[in-house]
């Protein structure tokens, strides 16, 4: 029989909210066509990156219809991801890409745009679902839960976590249920 944790792990297992997110970013990459793939004008780069992660987030949130959000919110957020991927300049850093053609240009910075945004969508999801599992339960329903996922699942993490009373996995198990996933993934890709 399959407990509230099981349920909480299939529906954040890595097939469905990190391969099929980035699966989805990939498809908004794949399908934005922009006018020009050597831009040369700092607001032609700014007017196609508002675009290009309005795009992103449509299909990365599965997003039907028009959504009437501002092109500044997209600017804002796009320039979030690039100072993340870039560095302290980054739009700039970006901006230097697509004008030159240098580094892979356009389609370099897109992709890193995607995939970084993507990355943030999943993390937001599965934060949200642990948030939820955790919050409905009582102090004691969690630490039983924590030693539920310690006999199902401890065997994947490191000993050191593991070791004595496992005080730090049942102190940080909200982490380690975010993290989860993400193990699953590493692990599933080294036995490729």
């Amino acid at each position: 029989m399959q407990t509230e944790l099981d349920r909480l792990l299939a529906g954040i297992s890595p097939e469905k909210t990190i391969v099929k997110t980035f699966n989805r970013a990939n498809e908004a990459i794949n399908t934005f066509h922009p006018k020009s793939a050597l831009i040369e004008n700092w607001d032609e780069f700014r007017c196609c990156m508002e675009e290009f992660m309005r795009h992103v987030e449509r299909h990365s949130l599965r997003f039907h219809g028009s959504v009437d959000i501002s092109s500044d919110y997209y600017w804002s957020q796009c320039v979030r991801v690039l100072l993340k991927v870039y560095g302290s300049s980054g739009e700039k850093a970006a901006f230097e890409m697509v004008r030159t053609g240098n580094d892979g240009g356009l389609n370099s910075v897109i992709r890193s745009v995607a995939m970084h945004a993507a990355e943030g969508y999943i993390k937001m999801e599965i934060q949200a679902k642990v948030n939820a599992y955790l919050n409905s339960l009582s102090n004691d329903q969690q630490l039983a839960a924590s030693c539920e996922y310690l006999t199902k699942h401890g065997h994947l993490l490191p000993s050191e976590m593991t070791e004595a009373s496992a005080a730090r996995i049942h102190a940080e198990f909200r982490k380690v249920l975010e993290k989860h996933s993400w193990l699953l993934l590493k692990l599933h890709e080294v036995g490729r």
